[in-house]
């Protein structure tokens, strides 16, 4: 009895142990390990929830999640506007746009990049977004033969990001595309131009010929465009005009292939024959030993089929200071018979009948950019009134032959005087020829008047 009684206070003791303490005694509690999000929620109660926010959208953002990241973004900048982290999370945002594509993408990416940049001009990450604005336009340029809006649009962005921050670690990449999208800009120009001279159109071929010699003096067949205008203006029979862009062939151009052919034709014409510069001769020297990407089999047979303008970019000089102006399509007519305006000057030399008047030649020269190249002045023509360079318009309306008559040479000339054979009251009814705007500027019709009197294309 009494064992069965001890018996049954120990099993009622046992019972109760275990009720209170949840073990059996005896054995020791095994230690349960927290799981990873409980870990993960209790760091982040440990840690400034902007930041959460923003590594957590960052992360969202590497993995392809392009809207929550954005979404997450926004959320901390409208929650935490004094945070710290506000300025990456706009950078951020862009960024994500970038990488995302497409046009409408790409569209907010601009704004997105330019808001930053008008926030916080003076952070360190003020030059990336400039340069990240042209990369975005860069991005989706086409061929030359297409629409080169988006291109004008990088070209102009570039020049933006040199002259802001010329002292950038990216100003050697940021020249570099330059230097391929005036490429393509030129390369486009070269092709209308290159089509109004086969077709024979020589007035449209020269003043497209000529924006390519004048602007992009680094594009990869600026000689082929000068000796065309050679050719067009000697079939004009305006050899002292084309004489000057021979001569440029020769001393900007000393390497090409032309210019053997250009000293024949300065020897024919009886014009000095100028001298290589020394500038010029070691730019095209180093173009010539530059390594350069080699497309492959595959990207030559599917070349047709891509709007991306690979071969401008492996034909882009890796040489040379790129054009920092911008762009003009105005193109004067004192530009087409002297040459050219452009940041350094070279001469120009006249044919038979010249007596010693000089005149100074502004054109453009490989490697010169915004700064200019080397400057030198030799004799032009007698055809060419001597000028200043105080006076770059002083040469507007140069007598282009000696043996042209004399209306020719005065295209600017009074309208209100008839001319012969009409009456008063015809020539001040004639519309075609205004005499000057209020200001007394040349009218437009006037212009293209005396380019038809001067060069009888």
């Amino acid at each position: 009895m009494r064992r069965t009684l001890l018996a049954c206070t120990t099993a009622v003791a046992l019972f109760l142990s275990v009720s209170a303490t949840g073990q059996i005694p005896g054995k020791s509690k095994k230690t349960t390990k927290p799981s990873k999000k409980a870990a993960a929620a209790e760091a982040d109660t440990s840690v400034a929830p902007d930041k959460v926010l923003y590594d957590r959208a960052v992360k969202d953002i590497k993995k392809g999640r392009q809207e929550v990241g954005r979404l997450t973004l926004q959320t901390l900048i409208n929650t935490y506007p004094d945070s710290e982290f506000l300025a990456k999370a706009k950078l951020a945002i862009a960024d994500s746009y970038y990488k995302e594509g497409g046009s409408a993408n790409l569209t907010q990416a601009i704004a997105a990049y330019k808001d930053f940049i008008v926030f916080f001009p003076f952070l360190p990450e003020a030059p990336y977004a400039q340069m990240q604005v042209a990369m975005t336009h860069y991005k989706q340029m086409e061929k030359p033969d297409r629409d080169r809006s988006e291109a004008r649009a990088a070209e102009e962005e570039f020049q933006t990001f040199l002259q802001k921050y010329p002292n950038d670690p990216l100003v050697p990449r940021t020249t570099q595309h330059l230097r391929e999208v005036q490429e393509l800009l030129a390369e486009g120009e070269f092709r209308i131009g290159y089509y109004y001279y086969v077709k024979g159109d020589r007035r449209a071929s020269a003043g497209r010929l000529l924006a390519v010699t004048k602007r992009y003096p680094l594009y990869s067949k600026s000689d082929q465009a000068l000796w065309m205008l050679g050719d067009i203006f000697e079939k004009s029979e305006k050899k002292e005009i084309a004489a000057i862009y021979l001569g440029r062939i020769v001393r900007y151009y000393p390497l090409s292939p032309l210019a053997g052919a250009a000293k024949n034709k300065l020897v024919a014409f009886g014009v000095p024959v100028p001298q290589p510069d020394p500038k010029a001769l070691a730019w095209m020297q180093a173009e010539q030993n530059a390594p350069r990407p080699r497309p492959s089999i595959l990207s030559k047979s599917t070349v047709l089929f891509r709007s991306n303008p690979e071969r401008e970019k492996v034909m882009a000089a890796v040489n040379g200071a790129p054009q920092m102006q911008p762009d003009s399509d105005s193109t004067s007519l004192s530009e087409v018979l002297t040459g050219g305006g452009g940041q350094a000057r070279i001469a120009g030399a006249g044919g038979s009948g010249a007596t010693g008047n000089t005149a100074v030649v502004e054109v453009a020269t490989p490697g010169s950019g915004a700064a200019g190249g080397s400057n030198s002045e030799t004799p032009a023509t007698d055809a060419q009134p001597a000028t200043t360079d105080s006076d770059p318009n002083a040469a507007a309306a140069p007598a282009a032959d000696a043996n042209a008559p004399a209306a020719a040479t005065t295209p600017a000339a009074d309208a209100s005087q008839p001319a012969e054979g009409q009456t008063a009251d015809a020539a001040k009814t004639d519309g075609t020829q205004p005499a000057t705007t209020d200001k007394g500027k040349e009218s437009t019709s006037k212009k293209k008047k005396g380019i038809k009197k001067l060069v009888p294309w």
